[in-house]
């Protein structure tokens, strides 16, 4: 895992990364007038990012955006960081200095984090992982306007979005969701949160009927987590509740997914549940003095002898009864479990992210998160401020009355699918039965994997929604 330090100044043998702006003194910097020449050219013909090379060390120059709006300054430069990270591994630095030559006091921590994030690896599985290895250890910040407590802020953050990207490459042969729930204990431990672990038995016995049926066609058995953080002082008179769809794998069931490139990616269908343990070993880590929850339902959904099938009736938690049309939408069907069983909590707030629909990936691709539900609008708006702190931006949907009509059953009192007409808000209507309180429904389902590069969120797991609820339950306070 990498480190990240606050530091009081530069080491004269040290590589060195400075951000700076088109203003900034370069005379001031450790550079020879030869170096100084060659730097002012560069930045005359617009490079955004200079390499000089001294030979025992490296400085790089990235000159920062100034005029957009500070979220995207902040993103753009990130994005600069992930950048210069191909030179940082290329040149095997085990340590680098970042120093802060610009009156942004954001930059540091940004580029901190874009060049944290950019050399995170999944590399478990190959025999020369050793060779593979990024040698980047240390990141040292000087600046004097960041803060300790900022560093290791984002020293937790990257931590929580390094294990949520782990648990989401993991294939289903180690991950199954008896090993997440493994998984959540050590990561509770780390951090302080605690675990309780329901077994099948005990899901029985709750009539979980959507999370039962969901699993009737695996092998391994389900699970159902409940995380707690629940300090000694917290701001809020009800607690806020997480929940994370945890399907580890999703062949379709009977409903099968065609096979060209349909189920190679699908071991990420449980990166809703990742979003939140991460999010709750960062809160946690942090000590921040709120109360929450996280509920994480969690199976495999296989085609196999006693599969739940099409045209199935299912008795959920809550009472109602559900005819199943499509066993490939079963997401819903274990969440629905996992909100209803959130009524006894009397939450004050209730966030869900999900991989669910392949609609809302196709409605805006992996450039957001797909936002709906019955929040008051000042809570979705500050959802969204943070949705652009960390550049996971929020697109609202409609969420109107008459969807609800689209998923009316004649024979029970809903069913799982909607038809092709607004697939992703169907699927969050079905999931609104299941609530009686403020909720709101994340859909991940475009930017959770990636199976291309895309600057500091690299290809795989991207450990979406970490971040995102991280800022919003640090600035929650301020509602």
């Amino acid at each position: 895992m990498i480190k990240i330090y606050k530091q009081d100044k530069l080491l004269t043998d040290e590589s060195v990364i400075y951000i700076i702006n088109k203003d900034t003194n370069i005379n001031n910097l450790r550079f020879s007038k030869t170096e100084i020449e060659y730097v002012k050219k560069k930045i005359k013909d617009d490079d955004k990012i200079i390499s000089v090379n001294h030979f025992f060390k490296w400085s790089y120059l990235i000159v920062s955006e100034q005029k957009k709006e500070p979220y995207k300054v902040n993103e753009s430069t990130r994005k600069s960081a992930a950048k210069l990270f191909s030179s940082v591994k290329e040149h095997k630095h085990s340590k680098i200095f970042i120093k802060n030559c610009t009156n942004n006091k954001d930059v540091s921590i940004a580029f901190a984090e874009g060049l944290a994030l950019s050399s995170y690896q999944f590399i478990k599985y190959f025999k020369d992982k050793k060779k593979k290895e990024n040698k980047l250890k240390e990141i040292k910040i000087v600046c004097p306007y960041t803060t300790t407590q900022q560093v290791e802020q984002l020293q937790i953050i990257i931590e929580a979005v390094f294990y949520s990207r782990d648990m989401v490459n993991e294939p289903v042969s180690f991950l199954n969701a008896t090993q997440l729930t493994t998984e959540i204990i050590k990561i509770g431990k780390k951090a302080g949160f605690t675990t309780d672990i329901f077994n099948k038995k005990k899901i029985e016995a709750l009539k979980m009927g959507g999370l039962i049926a969901v699993n009737k066609g695996s092998v391994d058995q389900p699970t159902f987590s409940v995380l707690e953080w629940k300090p000694a002082k917290y701001i809020n008179k009800k607690p806020i509740i997480f929940v994370g769809k945890g399907v580890v794998y999703d062949t379709g069931g009977l409903s099968l997914k065609p096979t060209k490139d349909s189920m190679d990616a699908m071991k990420s269908d449980m990166a809703g549940a990742s979003a939140v343990i991460g999010a709750m070993y960062a809160i946690s880590k942090a000590k921040l003095p709120v109360h929450i929850i996280g509920l994480i339902p969690a199976t495999d959904n296989r085609p196999d002898g006693n599969a739940y099938a099409p045209g199935d009736v299912v008795n959920m938690h809550d009472g109602s009864t559900v005819e199943v049309l499509n066993t490939d939408a079963e997401g819903r069907m274990i969440l629905a479990d996992a909100l209803s069983y959130a009524k006894q909590y009397k939450p004050e707030l209730v966030i869900d992210l999900a991989t669910l629909t392949g609609a809302a990936h196709a409605a805006i691709g992996h450039f957001g998160i797909v936002e709906m539900g019955n929040a008051k609008q000042k809570i979705v708006d500050k959802l969204k401020i943070s949705g652009n702190n960390v550049y996971e931006r929020i697109v609202e949907f409609p969420f109107w009355e008459e969807y609800e009509e689209l998923i009316k059953s004649e024979i029970a009192d809903l069913k799982n699918i909607g038809g092709r007409t607004g697939g992703a808000i169907t699927a969050g209507k079905f999931l609104e039965h299941f609530t009686d309180y403020q909720y709101i429904h994340l859909d991940i389902a475009g930017p959770a994997f990636l199976t291309s590069s895309d600057s500091y969120r690299g290809n795989g797991g991207t450990g979406v929604g970490v971040r995102l609820l991280f800022d919003f339950i640090q600035n929650y306070c301020n509602l």
